[in-house]
């Protein structure tokens, strides 16, 4: 790829990059949210079509790049978010669109393709089982399978271990090496700097839209790599003083989180702690958070702030405690990213005084208090004025917790705070949530990354099904310990396995 620019509007997202990959490696593409990685690798399968630059293929240039071309050249792309038709069976995904037979499905000629690409790079997949029934890690498998199906020899990954347990994750790499020693070219697109030392190649790093620098992953550290993606020097230890567990803030009594959950869910946690919750997305955590929140019902069980039990409470009542809220989802559950940062600061503030009087807003307070919270979160706008949809992930966050930490909480319940951000965001958000827990405060972490987990929390529980498998200490897990846990495996179940 050769001068690649593309703009969307007056917002220059790749600005003349080149960017080459050889035949048969593993080339990652490094950077933060927002430094043009994904749009870069769109531009190179056809669903972007630059302002200027060229694209060409083994030394050939290639003009008009759409999609189906793009397959036709060999290129495919797995995306981020799985595109799979869940009622339909494996092999029934691996082949839509590009069935064989001319009147009926060659099923039998389908099958035997199909069977001997997935035994070829050891994918182990069930092609009679709906994808329904998969696991997240088996559905990623799908995806590869479905472009190597299509007669990809360059295959983009975006943000392949996202959504992957760290075993899960370990298997892709696994997969992505074998792939490479059989001739396949790979594009991996991540933010994560282990897993960008472990598979690749060579890495080609971009900020703010421009390439910064090539290098060999033998040579490189995770230092470097930090350095050149922010552009600056990161620290990446996390300074967590000791501090002794205070009085329950919240407890959470025999509380069913999924229907067909083998037992109810039970815990405490205590002021300044950080109770982490590890687990695979999808195994109960976005019910936890809305059934807190008041936001699901839920039958039987209780949840207690302090002495009174939230489940008796209206959504109302709830945001009027001493509650930090940092939902999943920041665009459909935090802001409305449409109007102004200060209309957005209202929101769930609602209720006070400083705010709101008689019906009437106070717009001076909003505005002085919105403005004072954007500074001292570093949230980088134009001005208060701006719409909140306009700021990147990060700053979007980082503005939502400013909103949140306002309150002054007893209790936090941070879901996913570091989905979706770059290293320089994550570990902003990692020392809000430090020092609101020297101050006091009691903190729920529901987060599928592990490395929040085992940064930040003082007590974890790993839930699978609904269930929590264990609770403990942090200090008294381990990758391979919890990885079992988070795939529904007992330790005790484990070693039986291996024996």
């Amino acid at each position: 790829m050769r001068g690649i620019t593309k703009r969307f509007g007056a917002m220059t997202a790749n600005d003349h990059i080149d960017f080459q990959v050889e035949q048969g490696e593993i080339h990652c593409l490094l950077g933060e949210n927002g430094a043009g990685k994904s749009t870069l690798m769109n531009v190179l399968f056809g669903l972007l079509c630059p302002e200027e630059g060229c694209v060409e293929i083994d030394g050939q240039p290639i003009s008009a790049l759409t999609p189906r071309l793009a397959y036709q050249l060999g290129i495919g792309m797995v995306h981020q978010h799985f595109m799979l038709v869940n009622h339909l069976t494996c092999l029934e995904n691996i082949i839509l669109g590009n069935e064989p037979g001319k009147v009926v499905i060659d099923r039998k000629q389908a099958r035997a393709r199909v069977q001997a690409l997935s035994d070829q790079y050891h994918f182990n997949i069930d092609l009679d089982a709906p994808v329904s029934d998969l696991s997240v890690g088996m559905k990623q498998r799908v995806e590869i399978l479905k472009t190597l199906y299509r007669g990809a020899n360059i295959i983009i990954l975006d943000e392949p271990t996202a959504v992957l347990t760290p075993i899960e994750a370990e298997q892709l790499l696994s997969i992505l090496r074998d792939m490479r020693t059989q001739g396949k070219t790979i594009i991996f697109i991540t933010h994560k700097l282990k897993e960008t030392l472990d598979v690749a190649d060579r890495i080609t790093i971009l900020r703010g839209g421009k390439s910064v620098a090539l290098l060999s992953a033998a040579s490189a550290t995770p230092e470097q790599l930090a350095r050149l993606m922010v552009g600056h020097d990161v620290v990446f230890e996390i300074e967590k003083p000791a501090r002794a567990q205070g009085d329950v803030v919240l407890r959470v009594e025999d509380v069913r989180l999924l229907q067909n959950a083998q037992s109810t869910v039970s815990f405490e946690v205590h002021a300044g702690e950080i109770f982490g919750i590890a687990g695979v997305e999808g195994n109960g955590q976005q019910q936890l958070e809305e059934i807190i929140m008041g936001l699901t019902r839920t039958k039987g069980g209780r949840i207690f702030y302090q002495k009174t039990n939230l489940l008796e409470l209206s959504l109302r009542a709830r945001r009027k405690l001493r509650f930090a809220y940092i939902p999943s989802d920041r665009l459909k559950q935090a802001l409305l990213s449409h109007v102004s940062l200060q209309e957005n600061f209202l929101l769930g503030n609602q209720y006070d005084p400083q705010y709101v009087r008689r019906g009437l807003i106070q717009k001076k307070a909003l505005r002085e208090n919105t403005l004072r919270m954007m500074r001292e979160f570093d949230v980088r706008a134009v001005s208060a004025q701006q719409s909140a949809g306009s700021l990147s992930g990060g700053n979007q966050q980082k503005f939502v917790l400013a909103r949140e930490v306002s309150k002054q909480p007893q209790f936090v319940l941070a879901c996913q705070p570091v989905r979706g951000l770059d290293i320089g965001a994550i570990k902003y958000v990692h020392n809000v949530l430090i020092r609101l827990r020297s101050e006091g405060a009691a903190i729920l972490l529901i987060s599928a990354e592990l490395s929040d987990i085992f940064q930040l929390s003082d007590t974890i529980g790993v839930l699978y099904k609904g269930e929590l498998m264990d609770v403990r200490k942090a200090g008294a897990f381990d990758n391979e310990s919890i990885s079992l846990l988070m795939a529904g495996r007992k330790e005790a179940q484990a070693d039986e396995t291996n024996r």
